[in-house]
Formats: structure tokens, C-alpha cells, sequence
């Protein structure tokens, strides 16, 4: 025995042990004895008789019709087509849009360029326009495929709807004077 202690790390399981010694210690089967190649045959093998798919009662349940899922879907897609038109003369007229957003928060306040925002109300009637038309699109694609797509214009609605009202806030938000007002009124 050596007084000096081995410098090297103590080896963890299995880490120095060939593969052999490993297998002993599990008690596995040599892998070569275990699978031996099947014997090669000089005849053809017959093909297996065709068989027509049959489905899945998974498979028939997400192409099975749901009449209830197609109302809401497209109903949801009504309203969001009424609410997309109604709110075109709303975005293109920033002007009286401001002036309604200030009579809400009760900020007695004007535009500095009321001019400046009517681009932002246009981008955000584009946007809407653009992102019902998407939504729309995803939802009758979701449709013919079978699947539950009542979801679909919920969340185009949501997120569609928050980036057009953030492209209208920009121009409110960067005037200085309705900042003033803001934080005059706020006191």
C-alpha cells in the first residue's frame, strides 16, 4: 500500500468497466447473441393482402362535423366584420377620436397637430382590416380540417384590436400638451 492517496476522482459506476464486465453486473445478454440475422430465403415472400385503412374512433372524432362550433366560429366572425366597418369613420377621423378619449378620461386638452394622427388611424383601420382577414382565413382553414375553431376569432379579436388601439395612443401619447393635461388633471 502507497502513503500517498491516488490524486485521481474516485470513478463513478460503471465509468471505468467495459462493456462486458458492465453486462455481467446487470445480468444483460450479450447483444451479438441475442439478435442473430434471420436466414436469407431464395423464394419471394408474398406481399401482405391489401387492407383499407379503417379509422380510428380518434381519427373519426376530429373530422366529425360540430355544427355548434361552426355557428360560434362564424357568428364571432360576424361580429368582428360589423365591428371592423362600424369602426372605420371612428379611426379615419382622429380628430373627433381624440377629442371622445379626452371627454373619457376627462382631460380638458387639444391635439397639438391634429392632422398628425390621421396616418396612425389609418394604419389602425388597415391593421383591423388585415388582421379580420387573417382571423378569417385561419378560421375556415381550422374548419375544413375538423377541428374546434371557435378560439380562433376570440384571439384574432383580442390581439388584433390591442394593436390597433396602441397605433392610435401613439400620437396621443406624444403630444406634449396632452401630457400637460394628463398630469394637471391627476393633481
Amino acid at each position: 500500500m502507497t502513503a500517498t492517496p491516488d490524486p485521481r476522482p474516485r470513478p463513478q459506476y460503471g465509468e471505468y468497466a467495459t462493456p462486458e464486465e458492465q453486462r455481467a453486473r446487470i445480468a444483460q445478454p450479450d447483444i451479438g447473441q441475442v439478435y442473430e440475422p434471420a436466414p436469407v430465403l431464395d423464394e419471394p415472400v408474398a406481399p401482405a393482402p391489401a387492407v383499407q385503412p379503417v379509422a380510428t374512433p380518434a381519427e373519426a372524432g376530429t373530422r366529425r362535423s360540430r355544427p355548434i362550433d361552426r355557428i360560434v366560429t362564424f357568428a364571432l366572425l360576424a361580429y368582428g366584420l360589423v365591428t371592423v366597418i362600424s369602426s372605420f369613420p371612428a379611426l379615419i377621423d382622429y380628430a373627433s377620436y381624440a377629442e371622445t378619449m379626452f371627454g373619457i378620461l376627462g382631460v380638458d386638452a387639444e391635439l397639438s397637430d391634429p392632422a398628425a394622427g390621421r396616418p396612425w388611424g389609418i394604419a389602425a383601420a388597415f391593421v383591423l382590416a388585415v388582421g379580420w382577414l387573417v382571423t378569417a382565413a385561419l378560421s375556415w382553414m381550422s374548419l375544413r380540417r375538423g377541428r374546434i375553431s371557435w378560439w380562433i376569432p376570440l384571439v384574432g379579436g383580442v390581439v388584433f384590436t390591442f394593436v390597433s388601439a396602441t397605433l392610435m395612443l401613439v400620437p396621443l401619447m406624444n403630444d406634449p400638451a396632452v401630457w400637460d393635461a394628463l398630469v394637471s388633471s391627476i393633481r
